[in-house]
């Protein structure tokens, strides 16, 4: 069972109803008790930086999420501003990230060229490092993409996979039993289904 966190910010009918499309028990909760007894979590997310930090707060579910995270490490899925509050900061806000991963969120800044913001729309990702939630089998994975802040790592090790949009950044991050991803896999169809699907089939030892 899957528990998706409503904060107030995130697409959660939609992966709701792919989790269900492929046979995965999921629900939708925003009771702190509930979080409490969670098994895996899904941090969904479309909107502010600040605003999203704010509500987790707001609604006491920053500490939970932080103790779930780090000190019963189960597995957490960050998905588009949900990976970017895992992040340290960003661009878009004053306020601290959940900083679950060494990273930083940043504002697209193109010059001299004809690249519109948000990028939007299918995008390839490439595998930088080895991840249980993508395999490595050299065909090209492609998912939606819609965003104006993207993630960089401090360290390579916590990027599993980049993207290009005028730059190189990276669209999915990890750390021990915390992932993110940047793009939408409930809009993905089969490679969001397929990684939503090992995403369901994890254990963190």
């Amino acid at each position: 069972m899957i528990t998706i966190v409503n904060y107030g910010l995130g697409n959660l009918g939609s992966i709701f109803n792919m989790l269900r499309r492929i046979g995965i028990k999921s629900y939708i909760t925003s009771d702190p008790e509930e979080i409490k007894k969670a098994e895996k979590i899904i941090l969904p997310g479309v909107g502010h930086f600040d605003k999203g930090m704010q509500e987790l707060m707001k609604s006491e579910l920053k500490e939970i999420l932080d103790y779930k995270a780090l000190t019963e490490k189960i597995p957490i899925l960050g998905i588009c501003l949900g990976m970017q509050l895992m992040t340290k900061s960003s661009e878009e806000g004053d306020l601290q990230g959940l900083g679950w991963i060494n990273a930083v969120t940043k504002k697209f800044a193109f010059e001299n060229n004809n690249l519109k913001i948000p990028h939007m729309g299918w995008n390839l990702v490439s595998i930088v490092n080895k991840n249980v939630l993508i395999e490595n089998d050299n065909s090209e994975s492609r998912f939606y993409f819609v965003h104006s802040y993207y993630v960089k790592v401090s360290r390579e090790e916590n990027s599993f996979l980049k993207s290009e949009y005028g730059i190189s950044f990276d669209s999915g991050i990890f750390r021990d039993n915390i992932f993110g991803i940047q793009f939408h896999p409930e809009k993905s169809h089969k490679f969001g289904m397929k990684l939503l699907k090992n995403f369901a089939e994890l254990k963190i030892a």
